[in-house]
């Protein structure tokens, strides 16, 4: 059970940020961004699916991925807060994917070379290729606004200050979590820090950011506690789903 619930967390994180980043389809600040970031979210959203169907078939209840997605609470939902943020602005949302993704792909590189779990080293083969260019594509935006305008970099160090707080849940594991390192299906969530710091020093020392002392880091998503703004998420994401329980097409 503990390996499921600390896969579930994953299959979370995954599917809620992938929906925040589809949030900016049609709203972008340029054409090339209305393409990329919708690709972005459904490289999320894979991963979030193949994490999810795992999930379920280890639960054993019959349930789907559908079931794993739309229908549970906000309080059943286990994603850490850093991926549940409004989109804000650009700046918040390009710092967001990338710490993300400064996080994840040491995560999944790790997951390769230890998991016991077939399913969970497929995913990761396929993810730390896509986190690989998250990096690369938040990175440079990160720069380009913090090195900006005089607005840009305001913005930038705006986006810093709201999101760095909730950086340190990246690293915690949850009991869930611990167990499933401790049979060998995850990595230490806390041996990805010095990966994650060295990305985000380098990306900062080009945007001109410094990263800010957090004394109190926010956290609880893995205990089911959220923000409102993931209530107004999931409410919007799982309508259809719950007006037409069971609907094909």
């Amino acid at each position: 059970m503990a390996v499921f619930e600390a896969i579930l967390e994953l299959a979370d994180d995954h599917l809620v940020l992938g929906h925040r980043i589809s949030e900016w389809c049609g709203h972008a600040p340029m054409l090339e961004e209305d393409l990329a970031m919708p690709n972005m979210a459904l490289d999320l959203i894979g991963t979030a699916r193949t994490l999810y169907d795992r999930a379920a078939m280890l639960e054993g209840k019959g349930r789907s991925e559908d079931d794993m997605a739309y229908l549970r609470g906000e309080r059943e939902y286990r994603n850490c807060l850093l991926v549940e943020r409004p989109n804000e602005d650009f700046a918040h949302t390009m710092l967001r994917s990338l710490y993300f993704a400064a996080f994840m792909r040491p995560f999944w590189l790790a997951t390769l070379e230890m998991t016991t779990d077939e399913t969970v080293r497929g995913v990761a083969g396929k993810a730390e290729k896509e986190m690989a260019y998250h990096i690369r594509h938040a990175g440079e935006w990160v720069i380009r606004l913090g090195d900006g305008t005089e607005e840009s970099a305001r913005r930038m160090r705006d986006a810093v200050a709201a999101l760095h707080i909730y950086t340190g849940e990246l690293f915690e594991s949850s009991p869930a979590a611990t167990e499933a390192e401790a049979e060998g299906v995850l990595p230490v969530r806390a041996d990805m820090r010095a990966a994650w710091e060295d990305v985000i020093g380098q990306v900062f020392a080009e945007a001109l950011l410094e990263a800010p002392e957090v004394p109190y880091p926010q956290t609880g998503g893995r205990k089911g506690l959220h923000g409102e703004g993931l209530g107004h998420l999931l409410a919007e994401m799982q309508s259809v789903y719950r007006a037409h329980p069971g609907a094909t097409w």
